[in-house]
Order: C-alpha cells, then sequence, then structure tokens
C-alpha cells in the first residue's frame, strides 16, 4: 500500500467506468433492491483477526479499519489529512523540527472510544510500543523502529523522536504507509503481555472509528453498526454487513441478483461479468501497487542472480496483461508505477528471450536434461510457486507462468494455500514470512510514499519484514539509506532511480504489471472516494 502529492498523472477515476441506471435510482430514489443505510461488501477471503495491528494483509486492514482510526490518512489523490490528529506535521508548521529529528502531533480533544473514554497520547504510545515488543505477531516494523522514544507531556499531544532522519515518517506513523496500522486503546490492553492471542482480537469492545463490532461468523459473515459518538460526524450508514465469499464468480453473481451492493478488490477476471450489470458501476482507483513474482533469493539455485534473470527472460508480460486483465493494464518495468514522481523512465521492460534464459541458465552451470527440463549434478530444476487460490487472476497465471518457465527449462510445482495461510504472520505459520517458496505470485499494495524499503532492505527480512525475497545488496542499502534521510524531493528522486536500475541488475522480483484496482458497487452507494490505500478511509460520509 506512498508519496505526499500525487502527480497530476494519477487519475482516480471516481466516476463509472460503466454505469447501468434504469431504474428508481435514475430518477433519485433507491433501487428497490437496496437496503437503505444497509450496505453488504463480500470479501474473497476471512480476516485472521480484528486486531488492526496484526493484520497483515489488505484485507484486514480494511475490514479492521471501520473500527480503528490512525493519526493521518490521505485524500483520493494521495494527499495527508488528519484524522485523530488535528494537523499533518510540517517543517512549515512547526510539526517536523529543523534537524528532521522530532515530529510532534496534537490529537483532537473530540475523539473517544465507544466506552467513552478520550483517545489520548497514551493510546498512541501504547501501541507503537505492542508494535515494537518483540513477542507480538506484527508483520513489519518499518518506521516504528526508527523511533528512539515518545513523550506524552499532556493527553493531546505526542512528541515523536527518531534515531535518525527518516523521511516517509509522518507517511508511516500511523498513517497510510505500506503498512497501515491504526491506533488502539491503551486501557483496554495494556494490561496483556501481549495482544496476540487476546479475545479482543476478535470481538473489539471499544472502537474509535465510525463502526463498531457487533458480530463475526467466520467464514461466514462480520457484521458492524454505527458509532453515533464518531469524532468526524455522526456516519450516515447505520449498518455494514461483510460477507465472507471465497469464490470471485459466486460474488459476481451475489452483485447480480443484488445480495451485494460491492465487491471488495476483486481480481480482473470478474471484469466481464461485472461490467454491464443493471444497477451497479464500477469505479477504477490507480494505485501505487503492482502484481509480480517475489524470488527467494536464498534458495539456492535463484541465490546466483544469472537464475534469478533466466526466470525474468522465460515470462512474457504481455501476454499475461493480454490473458489476465483483458489488456487494460500496462506493463511494469520495475515497482514504482508510470504515473509517480520516483518512477525512472529509462527502465524498459524485458521482452521475452526464451534463448536467453537457457543461456543464462547454462552459464550456471545448468545442461539440458533428456526432457527439456535445465539439470545440475543429476537434479532437475525444479522450483515451488506458491500463491493463493482464492484469487482468480493468480490461480490462472500460476498455469500461464508454469508453461512459460518450461520452455525456458524451468520446471515449477505450483502450491496453492489460502491468504490467511500465505500471508499469515511467521508465529501463524505464515509460508512468506518462513521462507517456504522459491517463487511467489503476490500483489503489493504500496502507501503514499514511494519508500519501498519494507521490502527491499536487510532489516526488513521476515520475520517481521516484508522483504518476501530475502534480498540484501550493499549498493541497495546505500540507495535506501539516501532516500530515507533526504527530505528534498530531487535527491529522493535520483535515489529511486537508482534503486530501480538496482531491481533490473539483480532482479530479487519480476514485476509484472501495475494494478489499476476495480470495485464493482451498487450505483445507489453514495460517497464512496478510496484513496490509493484505504478504500474505507471516509466510510462516515458513505450512504446508500
Amino acid at each position: 500500500m506512498r508519496f505526499v502529492a500525487f502527480a497530476a498523472a494519477l487519475a482516480v477515476a471516481l466516476s463509472a467506468c460503466t454505469q447501468v441506471a434504469q431504474g428508481p435510482s435514475a430518477s433519485g430514489g433507491r433501487h428497490p433492491w437496496t437496503k437503505p443505510d444497509d450496505l453488504r461488501i463480500a470479501i474473497h477471503t476471512d480476516v485472521k483477526n480484528l486486531n488492526e495491528l496484526l493484520s497483515s494483509d489488505t484485507t484486514d486492514t480494511f475490514v479492521d479499519r471501520f473500527m480503528f482510526e490512525p493519526l493521518l490518512s490521505a485524500d483520493p489523490k494521495g494527499n495527508p489529512v488528519p484524522m485523530l490528529a488535528t494537523q499533518v506535521p510540517t517543517l512549515e508548521n512547526g510539526g517536523i523540527s529543523r534537524d528532521g529529528l522530532t515530529i510532534t502531533y496534537h490529537l483532537r480533544p473530540n475523539a473517544k472510544w465507544t466506552d467513552g473514554v478520550p483517545v489520548s497520547s497514551k493510546d498512541v504510545k501504547f501501541s507503537w510500543q505492542t508494535i515494537m515488543n518483540p513477542n507480538t505477531n506484527v508483520v513489519s516494523r518499518h518506521g516504528y523502529d526508527y523511533i528512539r522514544s515518545i513523550d506524552t507531556p499532556d493527553d493531546t499531544t505526542v512528541v515523536v523522536h527518531l534515531k535518525e532522519k527518516f523521511s516517509p515518517f509522518v507517511n508511516t506513523f500511523f498513517a497510510e504507509s505500506d503498512q497501515p496500522y491504526a491506533v488502539l486503546p491503551a486501557h483496554v490492553l495494556a494490561s496483556y503481555p501481549n495482544v496476540n492471542q487476546i479475545p479482543f482480537d476478535s470481538a473489539p469492545t471499544v472502537s474509535d472509528g465510525p463502526f463498531k463490532f457487533v458480530s463475526w461468523s467466520r467464514g461466514d459473515a462480520i457484521v458492524l453498526e454505527r458509532n453515533d459518538g464518531f469524532f468526524m460526524g455522526r456516519p450516515k450508514l447505520a449498518r455494514i454487513e461483510i460477507k465472507i465469499v471465497p469464490d470471485e464468480n459466486t460474488s459476481a453473481n451475489l452483485l447480480k441478483t443484488h445480495d451485494i451492493d460491492w465487491i471488495y478488490q476483486p481480481s480482473i477476471t470478474v471484469y466481464n461479468a461485472t461490467k454491464s450489470i443493471p444497477g451497479t458501476k464500477l469505479v477504477w482507483v490507480d494505485v501505487n501497487g503492482y502484481e509480480d513474482i517475489q524470488l527467494n533469493t536464498q534458495h539456492p539455485p535463484l541465490n546466483d542472480v544469472r537464475v534469478r534473470q533466466a526466470v525474468a527472460y522465460a515470462i512474457n508480460k504481455q501476454a499475461l496483461i493480454d490473458t489476465l486483465t483483458f489488456g487494460r493494464d500496462r506493463i511494469a518495468t520495475e515497482d514504482l508505477p508510470y504515473w509517480m514522481w520516483a518512477h525512472n523512465p529509462g527502465i524498459k521492460p524485458w521482452a521475452q528471450n526464451v534463448s536467453k534464459a537457457r543461456e543464462l541458465l547454462q552459464q550456471a552451470g545448468f545442461t539440458p536434461g533428456p526432457d527439456g527440463i535445465m539439470q545440475k549434478n543429476g537434479t532437475r530444476l525444479n522450483l515451488v510457486l506458491v500463491t493463493n487460490p482464492s484469487n482468480v487472476t493468480r490461480r490462472n497465471a500460476a498455469v500461464q507462468i508454469q508453461s512459460m518457465l518450461r520452455q525456458a527449462g524451468i520446471d515449477a510445482t505450483v502450491k496453492s494455500y489460502p491468504s490467511d495461510v500465505l500471508f499469515a504472520p511467521a508465529g501463524e505459520g505464515g509460508i512468506l514470512q518462513l521462507g517456504n517458496f522459491d517463487l511467489s505470485l503476490a500483489g503489493w499494495y504500496a502507501g503514499i510514499d514511494p519508500d519501498d524499503s519494507s521490502q527491499l532492505m536487510k532489516q526488513n527480512w521476515p520475520p517481521g519484514g516484508y522483504n518476501y525475497s530475502r534480498y540484501y545488496s550493499p549498493d541497495m542499502e546505500a540507495a535506501q539509506k539516501i532516500a530515507l534521510s533526504s527530505y528534498d524531493r530531487p535527491t529522493r528522486q535520483k535515489a529511486y532511480y537508482r534503486i530501480q536500475e538496482l531491481l533490473e541488475r539483480d532482479e530479487p522480483m519480476i514485476f509484472e504489471w501495475y494494478t489499476s484496482q476495480f470495485h464493482p458497487i451498487n450505483d445507489d452507494f453514495k460517497g464512496f472516494a478510496p484513496n490509493p490505500v484505504s478504500e474505507g478511509w471516509n466510510a462516515w460520509q458513505w450512504s446508500i
């Protein structure tokens, strides 16, 4: 899920790409199937828990953020906006000190938990301490580990002292970073040694967001109801029902029969099935994200860059886009999308070259076997490719990539895991966190800053980090240090150009296409204005 002011090229498509509204909605009334003030959402996988600090994928965060708020969020163009904080800290308003080492936040005095206790600076400090507790099963501590200490001179003031300058900090600390955390209630949770397995995780007793918890029937549905005391104003919706629907085709049928109002983050596979449903529309959003193949650089033979490059040359990105995204998405060069100020236009995508792939494998000591699969010392070149079957696009991509790799002499064994296993923290047996793979088909939604260090630096190796590729390069570490310690854009831009050059050289990941996420929704659903990280940042303004 990343930068302070998005380039003009970022087109957040708040208008419908497809809209058919011939019923009552077209004349100002509601469709007969719409349930007034009751929003019904389909998600493709159940959440692992309802504790925002333990979230490990976009679905977890999506659900949790209805109940819990960060200090800062972002508007639809990616500009940071205050939530629990009264303003966004900057050098100009004194929120960021001149040396870049102290950041001060002032909290809204009217923000309260649903039990009436005010949200205070103690909650912010407690939430940071919980993230940094080595016994807490957080997926990432990126950015939070730059903090030396936090002072709370009064209930509405938070003073953060950094160990060293960290330019993405304001967009990271309880904000819309690539691991967006919200603040949790200290008065409810501080007595626990850690928050990994406590009753609150499955039934939050208090919250400070626009909605509060009612029930969670695992594998079936989560029900939330309006928080009348929400500090940004009384939410317009009375109820949200989040249905767990593992099969996307089933979700599309539920939208057709009007048993749901919104499919959350569907894969492009259901585009044709949802684009012309009467009474619905598609909302498109360009995000700082992509689909990619992660290569475990610590697993032989992928610890040899020639083998990683061979895998890259075996992949036909345009063919994947044409068959999997209906040609709608754009080839990715490296990780930062073409509309972002930190994107390096000098990097060009590698074209598929099977001969070059085989040549690189031979340079790495492999020879063709009798069936065309490369081998070395009598061992076939077999790689384990993991993905989550609930995502139809990745499931189909796995089959195509398996075929492409075979043409280059690489045998791939596809293993599918439920999302809550594939992306789980290490303490819960997460496949990626534990490194039990060679190749991983996955997607990534980054934040509103171009900071990509959480995936590319040694300090963010799992467990407790998102560098699933276990990638390490002294050159990358040096470039990241410049990008993370410089507050001026020209210096950061130069560093990110270098970072993308290193990604092209070292191939720890193969970026397939930049993501343009679409959301099929009931056209009675009003106020939906997703930012590039969070669809529900303004949920109190929604109505139906």
